[in-house]
């Protein structure tokens, strides 16, 4: 099974998403789940991720270092299972570069998975730094449910 999360410059929530649901299938031994992130815009492919977001991640015991921004594209579609947007805007972003008949089913991820009372992921680009420990708590919620709605398949 493959896993893809979406944001807009793959620099903040995607690579988030992607290192928690990485750390939680490595702790879970859910093997055979791959994880990877993508942005709808290629502002900053072949960077890694933000820093504010490396440091939020470290100190939750994920490093994120070696993760590459790229964009998404029409191939992911056929070659992700599970395509998740972390917000509206990047939502139909995707919807406009999906192909007819793809293998990856979309969605916006707080929405289908999130408990919290959030049904998007803000980014925290441009916000405090307690932005980013934000974004750790909404997805490491939605990334366990979707692990319990897997696991029960």
């Amino acid at each position: 099974m493959k896993v893809l999360f979406v944001c807009l410059g793959n620099i903040c929530r995607s690579p988030t998403a992607e290192a928690v649901l990485t750390r939680m299938v490595e702790d879970g031994a859910e093997l055979g789940v791959e994880v990877d992130s993508a942005g709808t815009a290629a502002y900053h492919i072949g960077k890694a991720p933000d820093p504010r977001s490396q440091a939020a991640a470290l100190l939750r015991g994920m490093d994120m270092s070696q993760l590459k921004a790229r964009k998404a594209t029409k191939a992911d579609f056929n070659e992700f299972d599970f395509i998740f947007a972390m917000d509206q805007e990047n939502y139909s972003n995707l919807l406009e570069i999906k192909p007819e008949g793809c293998k990856a089913g979309l969605q916006l991820f707080l929405k289908q998975y999130g408990t919290l009372g959030v049904t998007e992921v803000p980014d925290p680009y441009y916000g405090e730094e307690d932005g980013f420990e934000v974004v750790l708590d909404l997805l490491e919620d939605g990334c366990h449910q979707f692990l319990k709605s897997i696991s029960h398949t």
